[in-house]
């Protein structure tokens, strides 16, 4: 996944934080100022900010639901595209959220994850990231179900829908194994030359 749009233009983004109540207002910003560095990282725009101070999260929204309708008239309004939670949300939360608001959810660790994804440079680094990746989206796919199984909505779409979210399911657990036992061989070759170089007395620096 990424935060960019489809035609390369920088996404626009909202930051949501859901702060205590014994949160001083420097303590808050500071968090948000540190979420958006990562998202400018990561290639999007923060065109807005939004906090409720609450103490738990709430199990369906992680905001209230008043945020949530709060939220959505922001997103409308401010022609916003991406939406980035500062803590990880659950995979109900996300599908919840994107049913509501339409556009795509992202928490923190979505977006340390599409950084890691682009500065990945050995073959290792890279394959380590997608499967952190695959990971962390096969849990919440119905969530990414905004893109995958609408299928223009309808009468008659349930169906071809659940079937391609069934498919996409097999298709991550599939390469989900495959990464792994990439990254194994990569370690055993490793492990490999690193022993026939001490064998030789040989160092690398």
């Amino acid at each position: 996944f990424t935060v960019r749009g489809d035609n390369n233009e920088l996404e626009r983004a909202l930051l949501i934080y859901l702060a205590s109540k014994q949160e001083s207002e420097e303590q808050v910003d500071s968090v948000l100022n540190e979420l958006e560095q990562l998202v400018g990282t990561a290639g999007a725009r923060v065109v807005a900010r939004m906090v409720q101070r609450r103490e738990r999260p709430d199990p369906a929204y992680y905001i209230g639901t008043g945020k949530v309708a709060e939220l959505a008239q922001l997103v409308e309004e401010d022609d916003i595209n991406l939406v980035v939670f500062e803590s990880e949300i659950s995979p109900l939360q996300m599908r919840n959220i994107e049913e509501k608001l339409d556009v795509k959810v992202l928490d923190r660790t979505g977006i340390i994850l599409d950084i890691f994804a682009g500065r990945a440079i050995s073959r290792e680094g890279k394959l380590q990231v997608e499967l952190a990746q695959m990971q962390y989206i096969l849990p919440r796919l119905t969530g990414y179900g905004v893109k995958l199984s609408r299928l223009g909505g309808g009468v008659g779409t349930r169906g071809p829908g659940e079937t391609k979210l069934e498919t996409d399911r097999r298709r991550i657990r599939k390469r989900i194994g495959d990464l792994k036992k990439e990254i194994e061989e990569i370690k055993k070759h490793r492990e490999l030359h690193r022993s026939r170089r001490k064998k030789d007395g040989n160092y690398v620096v």
